[in-house]
């Protein structure tokens, strides 16, 4: 119990340094503010709801990833999802439904989760659930997009609801993003960042972090142009190769290490802005922090799965209640096994041992 003691005093204060951090973003916005020193609060009684469920031996994740949709309308290189069958274009019947999402919502505030974040496919292809998401102003909604579907009545929605927060992925510079994500996508990215910078909307942007663009990416000129936009919050994402031939690009130790550097340097510089990297220093929280240790993965069709790069499932959201999947057998295998402590040569250790996983399930 102790290490799991540890753990939750771990993500507890990762949580609590995020909404102090956002705060410290948010001074010359005063809209940004109220809402950050509203859910400041809530952010405490979720903390407090968890330690209550520690005490009876339930570990509850502060974090949960949500895939809402599997189609998007960008073909970007390399991308997990479609690597995974878990993005296509074709109509699927078992998509999970609006009003099962807003109930996972329901529980998920009740049980004292703090940030589900929304990914797909491109999750605003299903604008009537961001909007469901909004009512639950107890969870803040990080929405990963790719930043190319935004219209005048999507930038309302995130001005009015203040816990959707959205975050546009970007490669680098425009050669870089371009050729990854498609013609013209740097342009439109760059546009709709002074649309929110306008409107005061707080929002970040998400980096796939290579080995070819590790160095562009945290240096100055790049972070400059997105502080100068108005951008609040940089994740840098471990690339996972989702193909044998692409493992040159997915960072080892001594990227990581460099990456763990670049962060400080950055965080000492740009006051006003949050860094975060995932997977992040693996070796701070006892191993990977999938399959309920920090987060699970909630596919589009209602699957529990340990994280998106490890796309197993034995449960499923559709007949199961939040706290059902966060028991879920393959979940507690993975814990029991000790895989997620391994050494791995980059992005992600689950991804590695997919063999492994999949016959857990067998």
């Amino acid at each position: 119990m102790s290490g799991t003691y540890d753990l939750t005093e771990y993500m507890n204060g990762a949580v609590e340094n995020l909404v102090k951090s956002a705060i410290r973003s948010s001074l010359k916005n005063p809209r940004e503010m109220a809402f950050l020193v509203q859910y400041s609060l809530k952010a405490r009684q979720a903390e407090a709801r968890r330690r209550r469920s520690e005490a009876v031996n339930q570990h509850i994740p502060p974090f949960l990833i949500a895939s809402i949709s599997k189609t998007c309308n960008l073909y970007c290189k390399g991308c997990y999802a479609r690597a995974n069958k878990s993005c296509s274009e074709a109509p699927d019947a078992n998509l999970l439904s609006m009003e099962r999402w807003s109930e996972i919502f329901c529980e998920a505030e009740e049980l004292g989760v703090s940030f589900i974040l929304l990914a797909g496919g491109e999750p605003m292809m299903r604008r009537e659930l961001i909007e469901k998401a909004a009512e639950y102003k107890g969870i803040v909604f990080p929405v990963f997009t790719n930043g190319t579907m935004f219209d005048e009545k999507y930038r309302n929605i995130f001005n009015e609801n203040r816990n959707l927060l959205p975050i546009l992925s970007i490669e680098g510079e425009q050669s870089q993003t371009d050729l990854r994500r498609g013609a013209g996508t740097y342009i439109t990215l760059m546009d709709e960042m002074e649309h929110m910078n306008g409107k005061g909307i707080f929002y970040g942007a998400s980096v796939t972090v290579t080995t070819d663009n590790l160095n562009y990416v945290t240096g100055k000129e790049f972070v400059e142009t997105l502080y100068n936009k108005g951008c609040k919050i940089l994740f840098y994402v471990e690339y996972v190769p989702v193909e044998r031939t692409t493992e040159y690009l997915a960072p080892g130790d001594g990227e990581r290490q460099l990456l763990e550097e670049k962060l400080q340097d950055m965080r000492k510089q740009y006051r006003d802005m949050i860094f975060l990297a995932f997977p992040g220093d693996e070796k701070s929280t006892g191993g990977c922090l999938a399959a309920g240790r920090g987060f699970f993965h909630i596919n589009a069709d209602g699957g529990a799965e340990p994280c998106p790069f490890s796309p197993f499932s034995d449960i499923s959201l559709k007949e199961n209640s939040l706290l059902q999947a966060l028991k879920s057998p393959l979940f507690m295998k993975i814990k029991q096994a000790g895989r997620m402590k391994g050494e791995h040569k980059g992005g992600c250790i689950l991804f590695e041992n997919e063999e492994y996983i999949a016959s857990l399930i067998e």
